[in-house]
Parts: C-alpha cells; sequence; structure tokens
C-alpha cells in the first residue's frame, strides 16, 4: 500500500524534468546545423495520485504492480508541425543510448477507432537517485498541433461528459479528426513542393 505518494512519484518528476530539457534541447541543435527542427515544442506531466489510483480501479492493477503495468505516469508529448516530421522524431529516440525503448504504438497511420492520432512510445528510462540508479517507465507521445487540438477538445468534451457520447456526436468528432488529418496530409504535400523547387533553384544556380 502506498501512502506517501508524494515520495514516490519523485522519481518520476526528475525524470520528466530531465527529459524535457533534453528534448528541448534538440531544436537548438538543428538551428545550428541550418536543419528545421521537426520539434514545434515539448511538454511533460506527472500524473497524480488520484488519477493513478483511478486509474488501477479501472483496470485492475495491483498496487504491488503500478511500476510495471502503468506506463504513462511520466508522460512527455512532442509536438510537430508536420506528420513527416514524427518519424524523424522517432528514428532519433531509437537512436538514443540514454532511454530504451520497450513499446511503440502508431496510432498515426493506425487511428483509433475515435479517430485519436498519435505516436506512442514507452521508454525505461534510468533516473539517478542518492539512493542510486532507478529505472522508471515514461510514455513519449509524438503528434502534430492539428492532432493535438483535436485530441485536447475531444479530452474535454470527454471528460464533461463522463466519456459518453451519443452516436452522431461520436461521428461529428471522428470525422473532424479525420478532416484535421486530411489537413496535415496537405500541409505535407505543399512543404514537399517548397522543398523541391527550392533544391531545382539551388542546383541551377
Amino acid at each position: 500500500m502506498i501512502e506517501d505518494w508524494e515520495n514516490f512519484l519523485l522519481p518520476y518528476e526528475q525524470a520528466v524534468a530531465e527529459l524535457k530539457v533534453k528534448l528541448r534541447g534538440m531544436r537548438p541543435q538543428f538551428d545550428q546545423e541550418n536543419q528545421q527542427t521537426p520539434i514545434e515544442f515539448v511538454t511533460g506531466r506527472v500524473k497524480p495520485a488520484e488519477s493513478i489510483q483511478e486509474k488501477l480501479i479501472r483496470r485492475h492493477i495491483s498496487e504491488s504492480r503500478i511500476e510495471q503495468d502503468l506506463q504513462d505516469i511520466a508522460g512527455i508529448r512532442i509536438m510537430t508541425q508536420f506528420v513527416d516530421d514524427i518519424y524523424q522524431i522517432v528514428d532519433i529516440l531509437r537512436k538514443r543510448t540514454d532511454m530504451k525503448i520497450l513499446e511503440e504504438r502508431d496510432y498515426v497511420i493506425n487511428a483509433k477507432p475515435s479517430g485519436y492520432r498519435s505516436y506512442h512510445i514507452v521508454i525505461e528510462y534510468p533516473v539517478q537517485l542518492v539512493t542510486g540508479e532507478k529505472k522508471i517507465l515514461a510514455e513519449i507521445q509524438i503528434r502534430t498541433m492539428a492532432m493535438n487540438f483535436w485530441a485536447t477538445i475531444e479530452h474535454s468534451l470527454n471528460y464533461k461528459h463522463s466519456g459518453v457520447f451519443p452516436a452522431d456526436v461520436s461521428a461529428r468528432l471522428k470525422q473532424a479528426a479525420d478532416t484535421a488529418y486530411s489537413i496535415d496530409q496537405e500541409m505535407s504535400a505543399i512543404r514537399s513542393e517548397i522543398n523541391e523547387v527550392q533544391l531545382t533553384d539551388e542546383t541551377a544556380k
């Protein structure tokens, strides 16, 4: 039985703080190389004790299994401008040696029935404590700003309606998600065309 939640969550707080600094630190590195950064911005949070307890009950998870079975106590979200940027970031994370990827779930191509799209990566991350190293699980979500716009509003509506939508509302939300993804794809196509024109112009000089 966890009695001191504040102490239990400290390593997760430290992990989120460290990961935000590391991932945000990649932006100036791209600038230094005169490359367009795939990272628009990075956010992070540690799930509150009340939310953890609610999830334990909902998923029938024993408190003794929290560290193994709850993968998103520590959560990082990376926002991108374009869909292609998502997969560029995934490739970068796969090459990092300061974290170990345990699981990947591609909800960008394989959207959830609700219309939700994002790329989820579960990592094992070593936190250096005064008592020694502790490896914790964390979840990194990578999505475009359009995907995040839809997910944020859907989550807010879901919360207000206790997760139960009328069928027509669910259908409209799904349609909105599909529309947002169509916009994402169109913006990616436009960027590709602009890059091709620039490359042609530079080659012609």
